[in-house]
């Protein structure tokens, strides 16, 4: 599978679905889990189960990660972000940088197997805000 390299609706990240290849590049443990993003809810629908009183919310959520069960999940419907995301049916996402350094586009680009920049190229923008959803209640972690 790919390493992709591309503006997301936030940052700039890393996309793929092999999480050991986003573990050797950014030098992070293998515990650690990473937000998956989807850009259809029907394949959403296949991999986890969003509780009822919640599914307007998500549905029209932007810029925003949830978490269920301990897994990271975001809906993404924002252009071009979302027909890249669509070709694979869900993807890995993670910022592009090393574990705990800033962004280094040198380093990004060398451990890129596709680079998909637009004329806007590439920034940071304001990180998602985080929520944790349980069945009767939900918090917010950033």
């Amino acid at each position: 599978m790919h390493l992709i390299l591309a503006q997301t609706d936030t940052t700039v990240g890393f996309l793929s679905q092999d999480k050991s290849r986003l573990n050797i590049v950014k030098g992070r443990k293998e515990g650690k889990p990473y937000l998956k993003v989807f850009a259809s809810l029907k394949i959403l629908q296949e991999h986890t189960r969003i509780p009822l009183k919640y599914r307007v919310w998500f549905r029209h959520a932007r810029k925003t990660t949830f978490v269920l069960k301990n897994q990271a999940f975001r809906y993404v419907s924002e252009e071009p972000h979302a027909s890249l995301i669509a070709k694979y049916g869900w993807l890995y996402s993670t910022s592009a940088n090393e574990s705990g350094k800033h962004f280094d586009r040198h380093f990004c680009e060398e451990h890129s197997d596709l680079i998909i920049e637009d004329a806007q190229g590439f920034h940071e923008r304001e990180p998602s805000k985080i929520f944790r959803l349980t069945s009767t209640h939900y918090k917010q972690l950033r």
